[in-house]
């Protein structure tokens, strides 16, 4: 089944040699770090820091909070097929510049709000250009370029999301001392000048510079080096791929775990200030740390996933996610708090490279982009249902410790959706050629 790919007798539009030509894979995964690293600090991560302030502001309820978060992560999910398509059409570097202006658009106006609707509607131009400039067109990308080391390359990227732990941290000390408003206007401008350039990076396969997949060129490769790629033909198309069951159960699986990931994003602020004794700096701390621990899943990941079982690990991270906000559903002290951010913060990083790389390794990577959109589709689920169910619960009982023992539960059970999805046969029309 294995081949040398077509790769091998592509040369550069500009006459570059491939043995001439430093191998690029890197510097993107790296790029890739860093425009994640904007995302995770001004967006994701900083939305409960946000949130917090528009309800003392404001005194919008949970659920109205939580509901725009879910919508901000709906319309990510919705974009998806269209997203993955501009990805294969158009090349990542025109996305990514379109996405970045349309995110500090979106900050620029959230900086000017006072009505819900307001709210709403620069809650969505954010989640627009975040999702253009973000994780989908980023993993698509990566995935063109690795295939040996695809695990580790994605952790790399990956890592970005982690390493923005530090500017939630940050973020929240501008907010205290200089106001939301400001804060937000200095997040566009802060999106232009990172994300602009770094997408200059952005080469969509390697062929278009005349390198090679993993850097290794299949005519010269060094005596007793057996490696060998998939060739393109062998890959699956996305109407192919869903057919498969492992389309399916990747993606409920991916969607479970969001449900945790996506009540603990728009509430976790909320639910520290309202029902633990910790005080502000400390609040800040634990919101900043979360990813960090991200950051050590990532490495985790990124080191056992090249060897170990991708799917199997999968399953193992889901229980970390259910267990940790079950912890945290009873967590009144600091030393419980700090289980939710080991356990959950891990399983979070350890998770999320090693689903793209097991998706790219049962599929393969000429119809990635549509592949993972379509995915999107399903996975949103997770970020739209958990935060507003989260928000409901704790706005009919007045805690969120009811709602969180109900996703920690579905969380736990989801390992299952990992631990079942097995490599699909191949697509129908080679099983007919053989």
């Amino acid at each position: 089944m294995h081949s040398r790919t077509s790769l091998a007798n592509s040369t550069s539009s500009t006459g570059t040699s491939p043995k001439n030509t430093k191998f690029s894979g890197w510097s993107i995964a790296r790029a890739g770090l860093y425009i994640q690293m904007i995302h995770s600090g001004l967006v994701f991560n900083a939305f409960s820091l946000f949130s917090d302030e528009l309800r003392q502001e404001f005194g919008w309820s949970n659920k109205t909070l939580g509901g725009a978060f879910a919508l901000n992560r709906a319309e990510s999910g919705l974009l998806g097929p269209l997203q993955g398509w501009m990805t294969d059409k158009w090349g990542s570097r025109v996305v990514l510049r379109i996405g970045a202006v349309i995110m500090a658009i979106g900050f620029f106006s959230f900086s000017t709000i006072d009505t819900v609707v307001g709210f709403y509607l620069s809650y969505l131009l954010i989640a627009l250009g975040s999702s253009l400039s973000g994780f989908l067109t980023i993993t698509v990308t990566v995935v063109h370029w690795f295939e040996r080391h695809r695990a580790r390359a994605l952790s790399v990227a990956s890592m970005g999301f982690a390493i923005g732990g530090t500017l939630t941290f940050l973020v929240g000390l501008l907010i205290d001392r200089e106001g939301w408003r400001f804060t937000a206007r200095v997040a566009a401008v802060v999106t232009l000048l990172v994300i602009l350039p770094l997408s200059q990076r952005f080469h969509r396969r390697p062929s278009n510079v005349g390198q090679f997949v993993d850097g290794v060129d299949p005519d010269h490769r060094e005596d007793g080096d057996t490696y060998e790629l998939v060739p393109e033909t062998q890959h699956f198309t996305a109407g192919e791929a869903m057919r498969t069951k492992a389309f399916w159960f990747i993606s409920f699986g991916h969607a479970f775990a969001l449900l945790v990931v996506g009540a603990s994003m728009a509430h976790l602020k909320p639910f520290l200030v309202d029902e633990t004794t910790l005080g502000s700096l400390h609040i800040n701390v634990v919101i900043g740390s979360l990813p960090a621990m991200m950051g050590v899943g990532q490495i985790i990941g990124g080191f056992l996933g090249d060897l170990y079982s991708k799917r199997l690990l999968l399953a193992v991270a889901m229980i970390g996610h259910g267990g940790g906000i079950l912890v945290l559903s009873i967590a009144r002290s600091a030393l419980l708090i700090w289980v939710f951010v080991l356990l959950h913060g891990i399983a979070w990083g350890l998770r999320g490279p090693l689903q793209q790389a097991l998706r790219a390794d049962y599929f393969g990577a000429s119809d990635f982009g549509k592949i993972m959109g379509f995915s999107a589709l399903i996975i949103m689920m997770g970020m739209v249902i958990g935060p507003i169910f989260a928000g409901i619960v704790a706005d009919a009982t007045g805690s969120f410790r009811t709602a969180f023992v109900i996703l920690g539960s579905l969380a736990t059970m989801g390992s299952l959706w990992f631990w079942f999805s097995t490599p699909p046969p191949p697509p129908s029309r080679l099983r007919e050629t053989t």
